[in-house]
Order: C-alpha cells, then structure tokens, then sequence
C-alpha cells in the first residue's frame, strides 16, 4: 500500500469494502486491530477509525466496541426492506445482469456505490456464469463547475478548494474504473457495452439506480458533520455517507403505485439527460 501519500479514511474503507465484496474477509471474521491496520496502510490509528466508523456505519462490521477488533457482519438476505446501498445494491445489479440487454441508468454524486456493485456481475461474466449481448449504463453527476451542497466546509466555502478537489478525484477516479471494467467486457467477450456520463448542473438530493426500466431504487444522502484530513492538515466538514444511506425499492411487478414509481423516476431521469445536463469528460 506504499504510495507517495497517505490513503485518506474513505479510500481505506474502500479497500476494506472490497476485500469484504470478493470474500477475502468473510461474515464472522475478525479485522486486524487498528494498529495492525495503521502499520499495513502506513496511517495514524485516527485514520483507521475514521475507515471503520464508515464501514459500521454501512451496515457492514459487527461487534463493535473498544475492547477488541470487530468482525464483518452477516447480511440479512431479506429482500425488500430497506438497507445499506452498499449491500443493498449488489444483489440488485446482479440479478439485473440476468437478461441479455442489460440498461442501468443511475443518479448520484460519486459513482462509488455503483462501482463496487458491478464487481460481482462482471466476475461472474468472467468466469461463464452469466452470459449477455450488451451493456448500456448512463451516469448523471454533477459537473465539476457548479458550487456544490455538499461536502463543504463547515465554516465556509471560502476555504473549499481541497474538499472539493478530493471529491472531484474521487468522481473522475470511480467513473474511470466503473468504464474501464466494463468496457473491458467489449473485448473479453463480445459484449456490446456503452457508457456514458453526463453533468448535473446541481448537486443531487438522492441517489437514483433504474435497472432495466423495470425497478428503480432510491437512497437519500444524509447530511453528517465530521473531520478528515486533507493537504495534511484536519478540515471540519459537512459530508454524506452515501454508501449508508437506506435504499428503497420499487418494481413494477409490485403493483400500480410502484410501477408509477418505476416509470416516473425513468422520466425524470430522461428528462435530466435530454434537456439541463452536459457532456461530462473525466479528467
């Protein structure tokens, strides 16, 4: 883990999510302690909590408490009760991958979320499980140009430069691997696969998956105040947890009111992409 900077809490917590995603940590077992983790990413323990109140926060760590390291949770396979995006998603998108024309079109502020949950599906293409002719996602996110809600400074915007200059490295950096892995698919397999970006010219309330026109699923981003380092130096901050955040669903095989759901989301949605939004191009 050896770089020329120290790993911010959220990029800590996203290795840990994803060693949690493949299996490498499994529901039971015990992380490291915060020492053992500090020493492997070569960070203070501060950023290693910071990593671990994130993941207790998305529902994914387990016996929590100060006297011993905690253990990755079970996930309840109940389906349709409201949880985590982080592990609400996952199943969602993998089913989703079950027909041979596969659309996903998503609102959010970071593609985080969605990349981690394309994981899956796209290992599962890899090796033979899951066989499809083509992929069309479409990506709304805000443009890099527009004063954002959040995150913020709680003091101010004035001194805003570094938040939102981490956060557009986290938007570019996320949607550049969520293409990559997908695109990869073109060639590996004859997947005919597109994805495109488009910019918001606001900063979304919600974040919004419709998967194949026939289920959306919606989260609200909530509003935290915490502390991350950033340029070396500790910034108070307004944020969301949007990997948290409880994700509904709505399917139109539910009945009339989810379906209205399901069709009014897909034209809002399609709205947004014909009309205010631009071409995003990722740095």
């Amino acid at each position: 883990m050896n770089d020329s900077r120290s790993l911010s809490p959220q990029e800590i917590a996203d290795v840990l999510r994803e060693r949690i995603r493949v299996g490498d940590l499994k529901a039971g077992d015990r992380l490291p302690t915060q020492a053992e983790l500090a020493e492997e990413f070569d960070v203070e323990r501060g950023a290693v909590r910071q990593a671990l109140r994130a993941l207790q926060e998305d529902g994914l760590l387990s016996n929590v408490s100060k006297g011993s390291p905690p253990r990755i949770a079970e996930v309840p396979p109940v389906r349709g009760e409201p949880q985590p995006s982080m592990v609400g998603l996952a199943p969602r998108i993998v089913e989703a991958f079950s027909v041979p024309h596969v659309r996903i079109d998503a609102a959010c502020l970071t593609a985080e979320t969605l990349m981690l949950a394309l994981g899956e599906p796209v290992r599962l293409i890899h090796e033979g499980t899951i066989r499809l002719q083509s992929i069309d996602v479409r990506l709304l996110l805000p443009s890099r140009d527009i004063t954002l809600a959040f995150p913020v400074p709680v003091e101010g915007r004035a001194e805003d430069a570094p938040v939102h200059k981490r956060w557009l490295d986290q938007r570019n950096a996320q949607a550049h691997v969520l293409r990559h892995s997908l695109q990869s698919l073109r060639s590996s397999h004859g997947i005919d696969v597109h994805v495109t970006f488009r910019a918001l010219p606001f900063t979304p309330p919600v974040k919004l998956y419709l998967l194949n026109e026939s289920e959306a699923l919606i989260a609200y981003y909530m509003i935290t105040r915490r502390e991350e380092t950033l340029d070396g130096g500790a910034m108070d901050m307004y944020d969301v947890l949007g990997s948290g955040s409880l994700l509904f669903s709505f399917e139109k095989s539910s009945g009339q009111r989810d379906a209205a759901f399901v069709d009014q989301s897909q034209k809002w949605f399609d709205a947004l992409w014909e009309t205010i939004t631009t071409d995003l191009t990722l740095a």
